[in-house]
């Protein structure tokens, strides 16, 4: 006879069966080939979370997952080139804030809308940024109070390098030296790595860039770590004071990576992505692949990726006009 707890197990058991064959079909087969475009070259820090996340996402989500490096004004090239990729989530865009929160405000035309062109899917990491100089400036110089006593006293050599104009990098050094009523002349890069290897070359004196971008350079005493970014010390320098800490009050940033689809890509879509990415940025070897750049492992909803760039874009859009930076002069 079959009781009544086998009718419960039976039908339990069916309930579970067609849940599962329920999100096998929203998840769908494997996408055959995926792209993630980043903006800047090969080695730093937004080229690392596209390969490690790249790897993640296959064979599950794509059969082929590609990173795409499209390096060029600062990262916008990367960014325009959604406007004609296909919303089916076969192209992912990973790119920092600067190029959507900040870039809005130092140009009077875009080659794109932050907003209307492209689709929130997650957020990527979360990282501090740095300030370093190399052996063109003195050993003796081990804080920015001195690094600035230096500038003062060699005028012509009282420069740094960023990895783009306009980034977040590039405010930082000239906050840096307008605090002290000096200018710092800036020197923009095509990513932060070309800046570093320059000034550890001895053709600029310093680089403002992402915290994990100098770890190993410094370790190897190539170059040496003034300052970092955060709010508190950074995980992967806590020998080195904040720009806080050293005198510089409300100079407290930090910046974050986030993965976009195109404009107007339908929610199933979106979906999918951003369950992908979550996985992906949750795997524990990811996590320490991230970190040894200095790089926080996050992820989020779309909602939550759309209000973070609300956030920035209503906090820098002052500091810029008192700045008083332009792209276009």
């Amino acid at each position: 006879m079959i009781t009544r707890r086998q009718i419960l197990q039976s039908a339990g058991a069916a309930t579970l069966l067609s849940g599962l064959q329920t999100a096998s079909q929203a998840q769908g087969a494997p996408l055959d080939t995926v792209r993630i475009v980043t903006g800047f070259p090969p080695g730093g820090t937004s080229d690392t979370i596209c390969r490690r996340v790249a790897a993640k996402l296959q064979p599950g989500y794509g059969r082929n997952v590609l990173v795409e490096n499209r390096a060029g004004a600062g990262g916008q090239i990367a960014i325009q080139s959604l406007k004609t990729a296909p919303a089916d989530g076969t192209t992912l865009l990973q790119t920092p804030m600067s190029m959507l929160g900040i870039y809005p405000y130092i140009y009077k035309k875009l080659a794109y809308d932050p907003i209307a062109d492209l689709t929130p899917v997650s957020l990527g990491a979360n990282f501090d940024f740095g300030f370093a100089v190399g052996p063109s400036v003195p050993a003796s110089v081990r804080n920015i109070g001195e690094f600035l006593a230096w500038c003062k006293a060699n005028p012509t050599q009282a420069n740094f390098g960023s990895p783009a104009a306009g980034s977040v990098p590039h405010f930082i050094g000239v906050l840096i030296g307008r605090t002290a009523g000096m200018e710092l002349k800036h020197v923009p890069y095509r990513g932060t790595q070309p800046a570093i290897l320059d000034m550890i070359g001895g053709q600029i004196q310093a680089v403002s860039g992402p915290v994990g971008e100098f770890t190993q350079h410094v370790a190897a005493g190539k170059c040496r770590l003034l300052a970092s970014s955060g709010s508190v010390r950074s995980k992967f320098a806590p020998t080195v004071p904040t720009l806080v800490e050293q005198g510089f009050k409300d100079m407290a940033f930090n910046e974050w990576f986030g993965f976009y689809l195109p404009g107007k890509a339908p929610a199933d879509v979106v979906q999918r992505a951003n369950a992908a990415l979550r996985a992906a940025l949750a795997a524990p070897d990811v996590i320490e692949g991230l970190e040894v750049m200095g790089l926080e492992a996050r992820s989020s909803s779309p909602a939550e990726l759309a209000a973070m760039l609300k956030a920035d874009q209503e906090r820098w859009a002052p500091l810029i006009r008192a700045i008083g930076f332009s792209a276009d002069s």
